[in-house]
């Protein structure tokens, strides 16, 4: 077997953690290669001895890798997607931050995880991808996203209107401080911290979510991930903020974006001990209320 190694800098108190994972792949006879900027760090700052074998290019990540090793949260989860693009090649996530949605694998189970994936104990989950085209350069290869799209207004200025049709029909122009289309994957993330709709991960469908609007009467709205959504963007600023999971591009008012889902799909392995019904009343600490 062999792996791909990707991260960003982890807390110090992580090192026994990091070092198992890697004297575990040396162990199983794992070979790997790690992405050339976290290598340093873990070089530098957690002093490992690991190999040398390092990636610098998103064209190095090729399917003659079996498995790609996100270690950090779901931010290094959606990183590593973006890495993988089109390949489809299978994402373990090792949790290294807090809440874990995407990065299911405790760093407490890393042993036990590790060889339920070797025998075959995992399932791949095939998630949806959303895309985005623009009648100008924008996000270039990594045009797409797990959790969704944003735009906003930059900084402190006005609310902007972000005017949204729906195949080819007006939906609404949303006047508030921005709008989300989110994934069913990232309906746990931004979206549901702007009141949006938790969906299942397997459901076919994107979240229209508007991120404070002006009238109370506008909600968020869940539609079909076969829909094709096209957005035009204005407002008294000259600048807007454009978002792709964590990647993100300042544009303006010349700008069209049409949204839509990706061609392709993200593989996430989830052990088969657990599910998602598990991991929302985890995560979301439902029926831990003292009151029930």
């Amino acid at each position: 077997m062999h792996v791909a190694v990707y991260g960003r800098n982890l807390k110090p108190g992580t090192t026994p953690y990091v070092a198992q994972f890697f004297e575990l792949l040396k162990a199983k006879g794992i070979s790997y290669t790690i992405n050339r900027p976290f290598h340093k760090h873990l070089l530098s700052d957690h002093s490992l001895t690991i190999d040398d074998s390092t990636f610098t290019k998103k064209t190095e990540i090729t399917t003659a890798i079996d498995f790609v090793f996100s270690l950090g949260g779901d931010g290094t989860i959606l990183d590593t997607v973006s890495w993988i693009g089109d390949k489809e090649i299978p994402v373990v996530g090792i949790n290294f931050g807090r809440l874990g949605f995407l990065a299911s694998i405790s760093i407490n189970d890393i042993e036990d995880s590790l060889n339920a994936i070797i025998n075959g104990k995992h399932v791949i989950d095939r998630r949806n991808l959303i895309q985005l085209e623009s009648n100008k350069k924008l996000f270039g290869s990594t045009s797409f996203a797990l959790n969704e799209f944003t735009v906003q207004r930059v900084e402190t200025s006005s609310m902007i209107t972000v005017h949204t049709y729906l195949n080819g029909q007006h939906l609404n122009s949303y006047w508030a401080d921005g709008l989300i289309v989110s994934t069913a994957t990232g309906s746990t993330g931004y979206s549901l911290s702007c009141g949006g709709p938790v969906i299942y991960p397997n459901s076919k469908n994107f979240v229209i979510t508007p991120v404070a609007p002006h009238n109370l009467n506008v909600r968020p709205m869940v539609v079909p991930d076969d829909v094709e959504l096209r957005l035009q963007v204005e407002g008294r600023s000259k600048r807007f903020l454009a978002s792709l999971d964590s990647r993100n591009k300042t544009i303006d008012a010349s700008f069209e974006l049409k949204l839509k889902k990706a061609s392709f799909q993200a593989h996430l392995v989830r052990l088969s001990s657990s599910n998602f019904v598990n991991a929302i009343r985890e995560k979301l600490l439902w029926g831990e209320d003292l009151r029930n």
